[in-house]
């Protein structure tokens, strides 16, 4: 049975994908069989194979293929909106059974399925359901993604408190933003107080998901995330 864990971030920007590919790339490094996943994404290209979006392009570069597209990313749009939003304007809704038959076909392939939502915790994913609602029916544990930037602490503490009130929240990782965020480590000591879950990562700016994997504390990380 695959372990799944939900990145999810403060906000939009804030570094979801160079989270969720550090935790594939480190996962592949001690051995485990990771299946990378970003349900809906909006912000796609058209290319001669159809629309391509550069995150999940990302995850699947490391994962080191194995994958195809579709089975990775099932509902991609071209405006770079709200994908509930992008749906209802391209005319093509969000199917969650489709959402849970993506994720069941991955889950069956691997040790670990790596989940990437678009913008934050709350985002809707029709005008019923958010991504909150889906985590929440599957208990997965939760990695959240917070952008070091004025304002992160506040963004911080309301979604882990979101979080930890529908599910697990395994943990969290700072993204070091550029520009530098001013204080910064006091800023970074305020949230490893307020926030009671361990600080998994803390990836600085620029800084590569394959050189943050390399010296990430994978047994810290693998315990937090129970694979």
């Amino acid at each position: 049975m695959a372990v799944t864990v939900f990145v999810t971030g403060t906000d939009t920007g804030v570094g979801k994908t160079r989270v969720a590919c550090t935790v594939v790339r480190a996962a592949r490094a001690h051995g485990l069989r990771v299946a990378p996943f970003k349900p809906v994404a909006s912000g796609s290209r058209q290319t001669a194979e159809g629309l391509r979006n550069e995150d999940a392009e990302a995850l699947l570069d490391a994962a080191d293929g194995g994958f195809a597209y579709a089975e990775v990313n099932p509902f991609a749009f071209e405006p770079a909106i709200a994908p509930h939003i992008a749906a209802r304007e391209c005319g093509r809704p969000i199917d969650v059974p489709r959402l849970d038959a993506a994720h069941a076909a991955l889950a069956e392939q691997a040790d670990l399925v790596v989940v990437e939502g678009a913008g934050g915790w709350r985002v809707p994913l029709t005008s019923e359901v958010t991504f909150a609602d889906w985590v929440e029916r599957y208990r997965w544990p939760v990695l959240l993604v917070v952008g070091m930037r004025l304002g992160g602490i506040n963004h911080a503490v309301l979604s882990a408190d979101s979080i930890r009130s529908r599910t697990k929240l395994a943990g969290w990782a700072a993204n070091r933003l550029p520009p530098p965020m001013e204080r910064m480590d006091a800023n970074l000591a305020t949230l490893l107080r307020m926030i009671a879950e361990p600080c998994l990562l803390e990836i600085g700016p620029g800084e590569s998901s394959a050189a943050a994997a390399a010296r990430c504390d994978w047994p810290a990380l693998c315990a937090a995330l129970g694979v």
